[in-house]
C-alpha cells in the first residue's frame, strides 16, 4: 500500500535521464572458501574487475561466479553468472543478464495503479542493511543514483553469504546398507528497496547443485491512509469490522537473457503431458509427453504438466546431451487487468531496447510498444530473452500488522542435462551412470 510521501509522477519522470551507478564492493567472504581455487587448472579469466565480481566457493565445491551493477530503476542487476561444479574443469556459462523487470501493483478499488520499478522510484529506495541482516556474510557498499537523501547516497545494501538448505540427497538401497547423503549449501545475493510503506527482498539464491531461484519478499508496512475499501475490496483488521485495507495484487516480472555455454543462440522447447485411460492389459492409465520447438515468439501460460526449457546451442554433457535450463514456476495469481499480466512467460527475441515488462522507457521507435505483450508478434527466435510473470493478490490479515510478515512469490530454473549426473554425487556412485543393477 502506499503513503502520502510517494514522489509525484513529474518529479519521477525527471528523474530518468540520470546514468548508471557503479557498485563499489569485493569478492563475496561467506561460510565456504570463496578464494579457493582449483590447483589443476587455471583460474577462468574475468568478465569484470575485482570491484563488480562475486565468486563463492560453496562448502559442498561448486563455485558460482557473476559480475554486478546498479541501475536507478531495476536495482541490482547480474551478468555473466557461471556455475562450476565439482568434476567440470571450467564454468559454465548459464546468464548473460538477469534482473527484476517490474513491480506492477493495481488496487482492488481502481484508484491506484504503480508500476514500481519505473516510476516509484525502486532502485532509488535501496536501503542500508544491519550486520545482523547479512548473517555471515559481507555487506557491500552501492552508490545509488539520484538517492532520495542526496546526502546519503553510498547505502550498505547490497548482502552476499552463504545458508545451508538442508537436505540435497539422500539414498540408502537396502536396510542396513550405507546412507548416502549430503547437505545442501546455497549461495544468497539480496537488497532491500523501499517503495512507499513496503520494502521489498530481492533475493538470488544460487544452489550447489546449479539450481538458480529468484524471489522477491514484501514486508513493510501497510499504508496508514488506505482503510476504506469496504467489504469486497478490503479486509477489517481493527477492532470490530472497522479498518478495511485495500486489497491489491503484486505482479512481479523478471527478465532473463541466456548465454548458455557462451552462445546466445540457444532454441526454447516446450513440453506437454497428456493422461489417457488404461486401454485392454494395461494396468493404469499412461502419460505421454510430447515436444514441441518454440521457434517463434511466444506469449505462454502454465498449464498442468506444461514446461519450458532454454537449450544450448554451443554445448553438450559428458553423456552428449545438450545443455539446458529448465523454468520451474512458483506459485501465482494471475492478474488479468491489462493485457502484459494476462500471461505467465514471454519468450521474446533480444531487443536492447525492450528492458521492462511494462511501461518500458526507452524510446524504441514509432509503432513500438511499451509492453512485453506487444513485442510478441511472430518474429524468429535466434536469441531468445525470457520474461517470468508471478503474481500475488494481497488481501491484508491482522497478522499484517505491524511489522508485515514477509510474503514471497518467485520461480526457478533448474538445471536439465548440464552435468552428466549428479554434480554433487559421490566418488563411491561415480560409476552409476545409465541403467543401474539391470534397471527394471
Amino acid at each position: 500500500m502506499r503513503p502520502v510521501n510517494r514522489i509525484s509522477r513529474a518529479r519521477r519522470r525527471a528523474a530518468l535521464g540520470l546514468s548508471l551507478a557503479a557498485l563499489a564492493a569485493g569478492a563475496t567472504t561467506g561460510a565456504g572458501p570463496a578464494a579457493a581455487r582449483p590447483r589443476t587448472a587455471p583460474a577462468p579469466a574475468a568478465d569484470c574487475s575485482a570491484a563488480y565480481r562475486i565468486e563463492q566457493k560453496l562448502a559442498t565445491g561448486t563455485t558460482w561466479r557473476m559480475c554486478w551493477h546498479y541501475e536507478k530503476e531495476a536495482g541490482l542487476v547480474l551478468e555473466h553468472v557461471s556455475y562450476q561444479p565439482p568434476g567440470e574443469s571450467q564454468p559454465i556459462k548459464v546468464l548473460a543478464t538477469a534482473k527484476l523487470a517490474q513491480i506492477h501493483v493495481p488496487y482492488d478499488d481502481g484508484r491506484n495503479e504503480y508500476s514500481d520499478l519505473t516510476q516509484a522510484g525502486f532502485g532509488q529506495g535501496l536501503m542500508d542493511l544491519a550486520p545482523a541482516e547479512c548473517p555471515g556474510g559481507t555487506i557491500k557498499t552501492v552508490k545509488v543514483p539520484e538517492a532520495w537523501d542526496p546526502q546519503h547516497q553510498q547505502i550498505k545494501g547490497l548482502c552476499t553469504t552463504t545458508r545451508s538448505r538442508g537436505h540435497a540427497y539422500r539414498m540408502q538401497t537396502d536396510p542396513g546398507s550405507r546412507v548416502y547423503q549430503a547437505q545442501g549449501k546455497d549461495l544468497l545475493v539480496y537488497a532491500v528497496n523501499k517503495v512507499g510503506w513496503y520494502e521489498y527482498i530481492t533475493e538470488w539464491r544460487f544452489q550447489d547443485d546449479g539450481t538458480i531461484n529468484m524471489n522477491i519478499g514484501a514486508t513493510g508496512s501497510l499504508s496508514p491512509f488506505d482503510y476504506d475499501a469496504g467489504v469486497g475490496r478490503g479486509w477489517p483488521i481493527g477492532k470490530g469490522a472497522k479498518a478495511y485495507a485495500t486489497s491489491h495484487s503484486h505482479n512481479v516480472f523478471w527478465r532473463l537473457n541466456f548465454d548458455l555455454d557462451g552462445s546466445s543462440k540457444g532454441r526454447v522447447e516446450q513440453y506437454d503431458s497428456v493422461v489417457s485411460p488404461p486401454t485392454s492389459g494395461q494396468q493404469g492409465p499412461t502419460d505421454r509427453t510430447t515436444l514441441t520447438q518454440v521457434t517463434k515468439e511466444l506469449a505462454g501460460d502454465a498449464k498442468n504438466s506444461r514446461w519450458w526449457r532454454i537449450v544450448s546451442a554451443a554445448g553438450k554433457n559428458k553423456d552428449d546431451h545438450p545443455r539446458s535450463y529448465e523454468i520451474v514456476p512458483g506459485a501465482t495469481t494471475k492478474y488479468l487487468g491489462r493485457p502484459y499480466t494476462q500471461h505467465d512467460v514471454y519468450f521474446t527475441e533480444y531487443d536492447k531496447c525492450e528492458q521492462f515488462a511494462s511501461d518500458n522507457l526507452r524510446n524504441c521507435g514509432a509503432g513500438q510498444g511499451k509492453s512485453v505483450d506487444t513485442w510478441v508478434n511472430g518474429q524468429a527466435l535466434t536469441h531468445p530473452v525470457v520474461w517470468v510473470n508471478v503474481g500475488f493478490h494481497h488481501i491484508a490479515r491482522d497478522e499484517d500488522q505491524q511489522p508485515m510478515p514477509v510474503h514471497w512469490q518467485g520461480f526457478s530454473i533448474a538445471p536439465r542435462d548440464v552435468t552428466a549426473m549428479n554434480p554433487l554425487t559421490p566418488p563411491a556412485l561415480a560409476n552409476q551412470n545409465g541403467q543401474v543393477d539391470g534397471g527394471s
